[in-house]
């Protein structure tokens, strides 16, 4: 029995807890709301400051009848003037601003510079310009667009100069034929007659006024046909390949061969990635190089003193992992003269870095700092892809 009655007081005080924390809140959310209201009224009453005042009931005396207040005002409407003065001041100082903005640029900015308007001076009489004719003999001078070696040893020479003139193609400085060029200065030479094989320079001499070009095209006509020759556009500024022979063979292509008078030899191709191309000479062995991640490799040996005039054959061979040849490029070609300049020109591939270029053209890659001086590059890190470098070999 002491058992039951305990639980049924536990129960009830239970219950008594729960409806206790019911009424709080219920309690707390009046009070919230009683808060708002009373915010919202003192917020209104700061605003209806335009709101008048409730009349005051007229004071009424038994037997007598209502007396009207008097006319004077109340003090009563002074507080209001200055409340509403008070609330309102911001508004009317912009107002005001506004007002004064638009009267200075309708009567003060309108009408002050035409108080200062002053007459145009007098242009003096100038002098007609007196016209000088330009001589075509300084400025144009006879230029080479395309030299190439055509099949059978027969060539095609074109190039421009002035509309309407004579100009003369010399080959190993002798005037072999003369052109006339066209309305738009183009002119083309394309002999019936082949070249025998060897080396040829091409250069071109205006006949009026005697201008010679300041460019010359260096030929080399293989004797195993016009795949293997070769034709190079020289410069003041550099060298252009604008043919050069196809040597192919599978995966393993030769793109360019350089040769320095210092006797170093860089050939450039493509071939499988991170295989070994190796280079001989005449059937001596001369070195290798690795192909890079981007399929491309440099090779530079020390091949010595070439005797102009000789003919030699080059091999560059492409190596598996065994190191067994499974590709061969061959090139045959005879000794050109030298032609005196201590530059050549690489064109950088992707991959390239200032190192391994001077490892190869200047025999050791710690001279990458000349080719960086020569070319004006800032960061030695950083080359591009097709950019175009001056490689002083001379300079060791």
């Amino acid at each position: 029995m002491a058992r039951k009655n305990s639980k049924t007081n536990q129960m009830g005080k239970t219950k008594r807890s729960t409806d206790t924390l019911i009424d709080d809140a219920i309690a707390q959310q009046n009070s919230w709301m009683a808060q708002r209201r009373a915010f919202a009224n003192r917020f209104l009453r700061t605003l209806n400051v335009f709101a008048k005042p409730a009349p005051r009931p007229a004071q009424t005396v038994v037997g007598r009848p209502a007396v009207r207040a008097a006319a004077t005002p109340a003090p009563v409407t002074s507080d209001r003037e200055h409340g509403i003065l008070r609330a309102y001041w911001f508004p009317i100082v912009c107002a005001l601003i506004v007002i004064f903005v638009a009267i200075w640029v309708a009567f003060v900015r309108t009408s002050g510079p035409a108080q200062h308007v002053a007459l145009p001076a007098p242009v003096p009489a100038v002098a007609e310009p007196i016209v000088q004719p330009v001589v075509d003999d300084e400025i144009v001078i006879p230029t080479f667009d395309l030299v190439r070696i055509e099949r059978g040893g027969n060539i095609i020479v074109a190039g421009r100069w002035r509309a309407h003139q004579n100009i003369s193609i010399a080959m190993n400085d002798k005037i072999i034929a003369t052109e006339r060029t066209d309305s738009r200065g183009e002119f083309i030479y394309a002999p019936s007659r082949a070249l025998e094989p060897g080396n040829y320079t091409v250069s071109l001499i205006g006949v009026d006024g005697d201008v010679a070009s300041t460019d010359k095209v260096f030929l080399y006509v293989s004797p195993r046909g016009y795949e293997n020759s070769v034709s190079l556009l020289m410069t003041q500024d550099g060298s252009t390949l604008l043919q050069s022979p196809t040597l192919v063979d599978g995966d393993l292509a030769v793109t360019k061969i350089d040769y320095m008078d210092d006797g170093r030899m860089v050939v450039s191709g493509d071939a499988l990635p991170r295989l070994r191309v190796s280079l001989t000479l005449n059937g001596r062995y001369m070195g290798f190089a690795r192909v890079s991640d981007h399929k491309h490799f440099g090779l530079g040996v020390d091949v010595g003193q070439l005797t102009p005039g000789e003919m030699y054959e080059l091999d560059v061979r492409l190596h598996d992992g065994d190191g067994r040849a499974v590709a061969t490029v061959t090139h045959r070609f005879e000794m050109p003269h030298p032609t005196g300049d201590d530059n050549t020109f690489y064109t950088v591939r992707r991959g390239d870095c200032l190192w391994v270029i001077a490892r190869n053209f200047l025999r050791r890659g710690v001279l990458f700092s000349i080719i960086a001086e020569r070319n004006n590059i800032e960061n030695p890190n950083l080359i591009f892809p097709k950019q175009v470098l001056n490689i002083p070999v001379g300079e060791k």
